[in-house]
């Protein structure tokens, strides 16, 4: 496609690991098409080459932790045409969102030793808590099958088909046995977004949430679940508030252990 008619793609972090970014570049066979199709305008984990906006996709990954940052994703989302957050940490405040219920702080305190030159935000959050975001793309990390999905279908102009159903539906598709009731072992699968085909469950081991709650999430249900299958409070409080602990802790039932609190 000539450079002038090509959709122009941004790609930019925040607060994160770049695992959502690598993603892409792991995309492999289907990456040299894509970029043969779109001008990426700006994907430092790929090329220095950065031209400035406007975009006409960009994609976001990581959470707002700095004050740079409040800046900086109002200046990405004035350059946009369409904003699509990649990740746990951009949609949920991650795995460093669990600072959010603490002392930010005494955190910075234990962990520097000049805490006074750390210039960070007292909480994590996601990107759509401070611009409009078009589509948010779940999971630690996201699932290339579904990035390509996504940046087909705004390029095509359509809405992305990402199913919102649980992680138990991938296990019953690719004739996984169910842990909670063949093994007793406590799983997230019920309640948790769907994009990784259930592969804890595949190899053993319990889904954990990586992808965060499910549309049809039932916590009222699902606790008590996991408490007769061995699980303490504090152990049911741990395995909530991690990757998606802003998210799943939204929808704890009253009377459940909060982010912050003990068992």
């Amino acid at each position: 496609m000539p450079e002038a008619h090509r959709p122009r793609l941004g790609v930019f972090k925040f607060a994160s690991c770049d695992g959502c970014q690598l993603t892409l570049l792991d995309c492999e066979d289907e990456l040299l098409p894509l970029a043969g199709e779109v001008e990426i305008a700006h994907f430092l984990e790929a090329s220095g080459d950065v031209r400035p906006g406007p975009y006409d996709l960009s994609l976001v990954e990581g959470s707002v932790s700095t004050p740079e940052h409040l800046e900086r994703v109002r200046r990405i989302r004035a350059d946009s045409r369409h904003l699509v957050t990649i990740g746990a940490c951009a949609t949920a405040g991650g795995v460093q969102a669990l600072r959010n219920a603490a002392d930010a702080a005494e955190f910075r305190a234990v962990v520097y030793a000049a805490p006074e030159y750390i210039d960070s935000l007292a909480t994590s959050t996601p990107i759509s808590a401070h611009v409009p975001v078009d589509f948010e793309l779940r999971g630690c990390p996201i699932d290339r099958g579904q990035l390509l999905e996504v940046i087909t279908a705004f390029l095509a102009g359509r809405r992305p088909d990402i199913p919102n159903h649980s992680v138990c539906f991938a296990c019953k598709r690719r004739g996984t046995v169910c842990l909670p009731v063949a093994h007793g072992t406590p799983c997230l699968g019920p309640v948790t977004h769907a994009g990784c085909g259930a592969l804890c469950p595949a190899y053993g081991r319990g889904c954990y949430g990586c992808f965060g709650p499910s549309a049809s999430t039932n916590m009222p249900a699902m606790i008590p679940l996991l408490r007769t299958e061995g699980m303490a409070d504090e152990d049911v409080r741990r395995l909530l508030h991690t990757f998606n602990v802003r998210d799943f802790a939204a929808i704890e039932p009253a009377g459940e252990p909060a982010a912050g609190e003990g068992g």
